[in-house]
């Protein structure tokens, strides 16, 4: 679905200012809806961008890693709170969890020894390995959210533990294949928008290396083009079950770590940014690589994203992407999915259907025939839904009441009489007992 063109015209309004204002040689920003790119808003000469340019994505490539971890929890082969000891002993932080280096939760340091890793040649996953003790933790696991790239180059060794399979390609085999994103590589192929420092005093521009980054590379090294991202925009709004399941994205889409305690307004999941702006939360990554910005902002519920690049380092890419998003949800909100005319539900769900009491308060209990599920509403808004389990036995799946049971009673007649939801039973009357 195309843009309304006075939107398009705001986001083209802030996209040229921002590149006006910010004195970047090259930035693209792309809106992304129902799946496909639906507007591309461009500024800059140097080079002109477009839709199949690369540039670099920096640390979204954090968010490729992390499904690559969840693809093998939900294969079994690890589990999240194993200890990183079990997979690659000897480092000398191997009681850290990987669900705390995923979540930026371990405490380990941002970057590991020697020269800034993103601007010189990487290591092998050896030397990565042998230069690793217990003064990388900066301080106890979970005391705080802490940025760890590092932690990351020890996830790529995992995973090519685990599979010996090296990073690179099982990304391209597991990731990138099957999602159609062949335009996303390791090392830079033409078309690239080359990198640049820009001089703070004279606009001169100072191109900037394009390194391999070795072990490091599952913290940062893809590039990719604004087609490329907006396919993985999509997966992070509705995934594709061979790559990963609904519900282990919705887990990563999860708070580990809030990263501003005082004001609640950004954290991190597994692998995943969480950004909150208002009453909405946005998910996805950013990235940055010496000569290089990217975004990746994704409202889940409206399945919309801003997706973006440019190429100059320190670019406040983040921030106008988020700016983007806003614009296009005020200005376009998404349409509620039709109603339909459902067929009869079984006589089970329509006996246990209609209005409940516990201690004066309501539940309205209502069946979703699309979702084959029950519908529950505390006082007409806090909304849990349940699926079947056995006979008048309900599983909680969403909301409040998800993981919970709602067991249907019955009197010796057989009629429904309560609802019992996690202890609290619910009667037809306002005048019933609990």
């Amino acid at each position: 679905m195309s843009l309304l063109p006075a939107t398009t015209r705001q986001v083209d309004v802030l996209v040229a200012q921002a590149q006006s204002a910010g004195h970047t040689p090259s930035l693209l920003i792309g809106v992304v809806r129902d799946g496909a790119l639906t507007h591309l808003a461009t500024a800059g000469e140097h080079p002109r961008p477009d839709a199949d340019l690369q540039y670099r994505l920096g640390s979204i490539s954090k968010t490729m890693t992390a499904t690559l971890v969840m693809q093998e929890r939900d294969a079994g082969r690890l589990a999240l709170d194993d200890p990183l000891e079990r997979h690659l002993p000897g480092t000398g932080v191997g009681g850290l969890t990987l669900r705390q280096l995923l979540g930026h939760a371990s405490g380990l340091r941002r970057e590991p020894d020697g020269r800034w890793w993103e601007r010189t040649e990487g290591v092998d996953l050896a030397t990565l390995l042998a230069g690793m003790s217990a003064e990388k933790i900066a301080y106890p696991a979970h005391r705080s959210y802490h940025y760890s790239n590092l932690a990351y180059g020890l996830l790529g060794g995992v995973l090519e533990r685990i599979t010996g399979t090296p990073w690179p390609e099982l990304l391209r085999e597991r990731v990138l294949e099957p999602l159609g994103m062949r335009r996303t590589t390791y090392a830079a192929t033409e078309p690239f928008a080359c990198g640049y420092v820009v001089h703070p005093w004279h606009d001169t521009l100072r191109e900037e290396p394009r390194t391999d980054t070795g072990a490091m590379a599952p913290a940062g090294q893809l590039w990719s083009t604004a087609e490329d991202l907006a396919r993985w925009a999509t997966f992070l709004s509705d995934p594709v079950p061979q790559v990963l399941a609904a519900q282990t994205l919705t887990e990563m889409c999860v708070p580990v770590a809030i990263s501003d305690p005082d004001s609640w307004t950004g954290g991190h999941g597994l692998g995943i940014e969480l950004y909150r702006q208002g009453e909405r939360v946005y998910v996805g990554h950013g990235g940055s690589m010496p000569g290089y910005v990217a975004t990746l902002t994704v409202h889940r519920p409206s399945r919309t994203a801003v997706i973006g690049f440019a190429n100059s380092y320190g670019f406040g890419i983040g921030g106008l992407a988020q700016r983007v998003l806003g614009t296009v949800l005020d200005a376009e909100p998404a349409l509620p999915r039709p109603w339909l005319p459902a067929t009869a539900p079984s006589a089970e769900v329509d006996e246990v259907g209609g209005r409940w009491w516990w201690m004066g308060l309501t539940l309205d209990l209502t069946w979703d025939a699309v979702a084959g599920e029950l519908v529950a509403r505390v006082r007409g808004d806090r909304e849990s839904r349940f699926t079947p389990e056995g006979p008048d036995r309900w599983r909680g799946c969403s909301g409040p009441e998800n993981g919970e049971i709602l067991s249907v009673l019955r009197d010796e007649a057989g009629r429904a009489v309560a609802l019992d939801i996690a202890t609290f039973v619910f009667a037809r009357t306002p005048d019933q007992g609990p």
